[in-house]
């Protein structure tokens, strides 16, 4: 047990308190109970119920010592409250967006169903895809929670500017914006469309923004006022009325951060441990700064697979968790039951950064699994060629042949076409833009091989599992590791649902095992396990239907 002191004294009446050793596990996982640890008869024992008095110095004459208390702690209590009563959710939970409908539409309403909020992942889709999926979820949320994602688009910001009108023709108030380096017009124009001071003179900011961030200097943005020099364009343009613009000082670009650590697709690779309190530290600064009447909150991603993951989350301070990775290998995921199968055997080791298919000329990467598939080597081949070539006739024959063989598939003329019909409907510019540099053709090119990667991944084309790109980070092989042997262990039992809330359960379990080694209680091995549980078990264990 390890060396205690007496906080007071118990008082169980007819109540038999039991054997600790035998029943800790299970008595912390009873999440909605308190825990009290009893001396008794020369051991330590436990009980649910009784009267506590917590005075080492008056006994009662039936009390017996109390040397251990652990309060109840629920998944619901886990995260900002504030924060939560404004999303409308039950738990701090975030199912993040994953590009190309991945995060699907079945998936954001069943993490809305069940009591999180989900973001639908519009990255990579065109806007009738995305108009589809909002009036889908329009119909069938009533009033579920849910977001769309906004992805920033450098190299076509007129797709990123008519989705945030379809966004704003659709009423669609909450928006995760990723992958933002800086603010842009069609961000700003989104949060300040609508804003207004209400009868009693608040200024309502009607469109939520969350920003994804791993920078400081990224957040420092997202913290701030929207920019003045954009805010006076977006007048000028008619997009947005004085009065918008005037009241645009009094409200933060977002309320809602973020902190995204190292994680699937975008991602620098930050380590939480760091980034967190970073980002946590900032938001008092930037709090103080600008005298925001609403509070500022930041969640954490990227490395949640686990309960301990989530728990240590929590106890930082983050806001909320977001699980992005694991999500991937559920079945309400927009992806293929071969990619499911590949992420469901993957280890902590079997990922890789690769060249980004959004913003490939600039060098940006993504994080994507490497057991299985051999998209990394033959993505990082593309960007080498294209940083040493200028122009695709001028890379050595051999390399040629190789890539028509092996990548497109066709002659790069035959490929080039294919490629110039993409963009005669998605940004003509592009081809005016490849006519005049050969260099940017070879891009275009090189790109559309790397954006139909993921499509085949999605599909689950079984003669290009060799070029599948699956987004995912580390914390896939931390999730396998802790559900192997387990009924989520098998891809068809992985619901989005149940998926979090054992982490949710999980983390208040391990929560209160925590504070019981904080009072000086040594825990045998066994009390630190959170195996996954069937959902009908967790809904018994939290009390809910």
């Amino acid at each position: 047990m390890g060396h205690h002191t007496i906080l007071g004294y118990w008082d169980g009446g007819d109540i038999r308190p039991e054997p600790y050793e035998k029943i800790i596990a299970a008595a912390l996982q009873e999440v909605r109970e308190p825990v009290y640890l009893i001396e008794q008869n020369g051991g330590i024992h436990i009980a649910h119920h009784g009267n506590v008095h917590l005075s080492p110095l008056e006994r009662p004459e039936t009390a017996q010592p109390l040397v251990a208390v652990v309060p109840p702690l629920t998944p619901e209590s886990l995260g900002d409250p504030d924060l939560k009563a404004a999303l409308g959710v039950r738990y701090a939970y975030v199912v993040g967006a994953m590009a190309n409908a991945i995060t699907s539409v079945d998936m954001v309403e069943a993490a809305g169903r069940a009591g999180a909020i989900g973001f639908f992942g519009a990255a990579g889709l065109d806007v009738t895809a995305i108009e589809q999926a909002a009036v889908e979820l329009k119909r069938r949320g009533e009033n579920m929670p849910y977001g769309f994602n906004l992805i920033h688009s450098p190299g076509d910001p007129e797709l990123e500017f008519k989705t945030v009108e379809l966004y704003l023709d659709h009423g669609i108030k909450l928006i995760s914006a990723s992958a933002y380096m800086d603010l842009t017009p069609p961000l700003v124009y989104y949060r300040l469309k609508g804003i207004h001071r209400d009868p009693s003179g608040t200024v309502v900011c009607p469109n939520r923004i969350v920003g994804k961030i791993s920078r400081e200097e990224v957040a420092r943005r997202f913290f701030s006022p929207p920019p003045v020099k954009i805010v006076d364009r977006l007048v000028e343009q008619g997009l947005i009325s004085r009065t918008e613009a005037d009241l645009s000082p009094f409200v933060p670009m977002a309320d809602i951060v973020t902190a995204e650590a190292d994680s699937g697709g975008h991602t620098d690779n930050r380590p939480a441990l760091t980034l967190l309190p970073t980002i946590l530290a900032l938001r008092n600064q930037m709090a103080d700064k600008h005298g925001f009447t609403t509070p500022l909150h930041v969640g954490l991603g990227g490395g949640i697979a686990t309960p301990s993951a989530a728990a240590a989350a929590f106890s930082m301070g983050a806001a909320y968790v977001l699980t992005g990775s694991i999500n991937q290998a559920c079945v309400e995921a927009g992806t293929s039951d071969t990619v499911r199968k590949m992420l469901a055997e993957a280890g902590q080791a079997d990922v890789a950064m690769a060249p980004a298919a959004d913003m490939f000329e600039m060098g940006v990467k993504v994080q994507v699994l490497k057991r299985g598939t051999m998209f990394p080597l033959k993505a990082a081949k593309l960007y080498d060629l294209y940083t040493r070539h200028p122009n695709y006739a001028s890379i050595p024959e051999k390399e040629r042949m190789a890539l028509e063989r092996d990548y497109f598939r066709c002659s790069f003329d035959e490929q080039w076409r294919r490629t110039r019909r993409f963009f005669e409907t998605r940004d003509p510019s592009q081809i005016e833009k490849a006519a005049a540099d050969p260099r940017h053709k070879m891009a275009l090119v090189f790109r559309s091989y790397l954006g139909q990667s993921s499509n085949w991944a999605n599909s689950g084309e079984p003669t290009r599992q060799m070029d599948y790109q699956v987004w995912c980070g580390p914390s896939i092989g931390a999730f396998n590791a802790w559900t192997k042997g387990t009924l989520l262990e098998r891809t068809d039992n992985r619901h989005t649902a149940e998926v979090a809330m054992n982490l949710m359960l999980g983390a208040a379990t391990l929560l209160r095992a925590s504070q019981l080694t904080m009072q000086g209680v040594a825990l045998p091995r066994h009390a630190l396990d959170y195996p996954p549980k069937p959902l009908s078990e967790i809904r018994k264990l939290m009390g809910t239907t």
